[in-house]
């Protein structure tokens, strides 16, 4: 239930807060006012899209804010959106994604827009209408798990045909490419190691300098340890000295104690440069050799690279393709075999959802001529017709192996036709009206027959202009279908026709004015003779006379008196089909 609405610089808004009322909330203004805009404003708070168009010009975000309560929990939602696009939501001051509040969606509101009645011209969405009316998702879910899985099976089967089908001409690239990889010996690299090209790279430039580096070498070394003033032998001299100070003075004694360190380190040092010097093979033909492995190696990092590393995963690959090419018959065999458990889990699935779709697509079609018969359609037949068997395999999906299409005759006499071809647009608001009010009732465990007021863990339900197409008795009655729909559940309406606002509950008006050179949307909740005028103002246009006031008021005189009478019918029908075993209809649970 939406409890509290703020709407700060959105498009027409500067600033506007409205408090909501449970039962029937009417919303009436102008054409262009900016009713519509209050929709807008809850479907960004449910995480529609949101633009930077919709700030008002010349401010730099606009802010939408809103209090729902749902099961005695009051929830703060907000949401941000700067000129720029960028937006933010808060769930109770916390930040939330627009999936989050998407989620919170299906228990606080569900938001009807002006032309989805339109949505029922597609025969591609009369499925989900009975989906929703069972409260189907139970058996939908694992159709859809299902699906997926053999979806997975069948695209794996379908890789490895092909791989099959011209696997011999594959073999041959295949076994050409991994001779060519496997020729050279390339070695793996381990994890933290140097490829062996950035090995041969070091070595290339210490062989092409080869006579320097031995030079450099032999005469490090000769300094070190061969040569009449060798600074290993000077060092005894050097130690022998810094003991006689250390006697003297102990601060010596700390490099005193490094000798010994000092002299391995060195010694180390003279060992490697002779080693060192000692292995270099200092020929033209060793550096050949480098060189050609090097351009090899490049060669094929061009071709399967670009790095070492990636020129070994290539050859794995190949490895691996090689095997399935070499047991191709094998491997699809098996692939086969688990395509075909896959296929029948996902049949025996999507046909217990079948079975129960058109088992529920006649619990709809009756229960749909009974609400539309309320609603100045009483001679309407509905039927759900679903194809002859199963969609072929080509179209199978998530959602199972049906199509269903809506047949209405909406006259007597008439044959059933679809729905799309025969019914006016007041026609299709008025099944619209009907469908949506069995989907909520029974998505949410409500059932018009309940006497009790609407609850706090009712969600919302916002029509907007659910009125198109209709006028006179026929809004009568629409009008008294959202009152009662408001005995079970938070409606918001909004309306041009003067029949339906009389019904409300609670009425709101919506109001454009320019001031300061700028335009402004304003919302009042009207008291009773403010209703009276806008009432009047909705029955007459712009010239509002004495005489439209009165008819004003003897429509909301009458609207309160039909309520009153209504609420004292159903409570007597209700206890009479207590009384009744079985007469008193049921609703189905989700």
């Amino acid at each position: 239930m939406l409890r509290f609405l703020r709407i700060k610089h959105l498009a027409v808004i500067d600033s506007v807060e409205v408090e909501f009322d449970p039962g029937l909330n009417v919303l009436t203004g102008e054409t262009g006012a900016g009713k519509s805009i209050l929709v807008e404003a809850v479907g960004l708070l449910l995480g529609g899209r949101a633009s930077g168009d919709l700030v008002r010009t010349g401010e730099d975000a606009a802010a939408i804010e809103a209090i729902f309560e749902s099961n005695g929990e009051e929830l703060l939602v907000r949401r941000e959106i700067t000129a720029q696009g960028r937006s933010r939501a808060f769930i109770n001051g916390a930040l939330a994604t627009a999936g989050a509040l998407k989620d919170l969606s299906n228990r606080l509101i569900e938001l009807h827009g002006q032309h989805e009645h339109q949505t029922l011209l597609d025969p591609s969405t009369h499925l989900g209408v009975i989906d929703a009316f069972g409260g189907l998702d139970p058996l939908i879910t694992p159709t859809t798990a299902a699906f997926e899985v053999m979806r997975t099976a069948h695209d794996e089967l379908a890789r490895v045909r092909a791989a099959v089908k011209d696997r011999e001409s594959r073999q041959d690239l295949v076994t050409f490419q991994l001779s060519e990889l496997d020729r050279p010996g390339l070695k793996a690299i381990a994890t933290g190691e140097a490829g062996e090209d950035v090995e041969l790279g070091s070595l290339r430039q210490v062989l092409a300098s080869a006579e320097r580096v031995e030079r450099l070498c032999t005469e490090s070394y000769a300094t070190l340890y061969e040569s009449d003033d060798a600074i290993l032998a000077g060092l005894g001299n050097v130690w022998r000295r810094v003991a006689e100070l250390a006697e003297l003075d102990p601060q010596f004694k700390l490099y005193l104690d490094a000798r010994d360190g000092i002299k391995s380190q060195l010694e180390d040092l003279a060992g490697f440069l002779r080693k060192y010097a000692d292995n270099i093979e200092a020929s033209p033909a060793r550096l050949q050799q480098v060189e050609e492995r090097l351009a090899m190696l490049e060669r094929l990092k061009r071709k399967y690279g670009p790095t070492l590393a990636d020129v070994l995963a290539r050859r794995d690959a190949l490895k691996r393709e090689l095997d399935d090419l070499s047991g191709g018959d094998d491997t699809v065999a098996a692939l086969e075999r688990a395509h075909a458990v896959a296929r029948a889990s996902y049949l025996a699935a999507a046909e217990k959802l079948s079975k129960e779709r058109r088992r529920m697509s006649k619990t709809l079609a009756k229960e749909l001529e009974s609400l539309v018969a309320e609603l100045a359609m009483e001679r309407t037949r509905f039927e759900v017709r679903f194809g002859d068997g199963p969609l072929p395999e080509s179209a199978w999906s998530g959602r199972g192996i049906d199509a269903a299409e809506f047949f209405v005759s909406p006259n007597l006499g008439e044959d059933l036709r679809p729905l799309a071809r025969i019914v006016s647009g007041g026609e299709l608001s008025r099944i619209m009206l009907a469908i949506k009010t069995l989907t909520a009732t029974t998505r949410h465990g409500f059932s018009e027959a309940d006497d009790r007021p609407p609850s706090a863990s009712a969600p919302g339900l916002i029509f907007d202009e659910v009125d198109a197409g209709i006028g006179g008795r026929v809004a009568d009655v629409v009008g008294r279908k959202l009152r009662t729909l408001g005995g079970a559940f938070q409606v918001l309406c909004i309306t041009h026709l003067p029949q339906i606002a009389a019904y409300a509950d609670t009425h709101f008006e919506i109001e454009k004015r320019v001031d300061g050179g700028r335009t402004r949307t304003t919302v009042r909740r009207l008291d009773e003779p403010g209703r009276v005028e806008e009432l009047a103002r909705m029955l007459g246009g712009e010239a509002v006379s004495e005489g439209l006031r009165q008819s004003a008021r003897e429509m909301l005189t009458q609207r309160s008196a039909d309520t009153r009478a209504g609420a004292k019918g159903e409570s007597k029908s209700k206890g009479e089909s207590e009384s009744r075993p079985g007469t008193k209809r049921k609703t189905r649970g989700a």
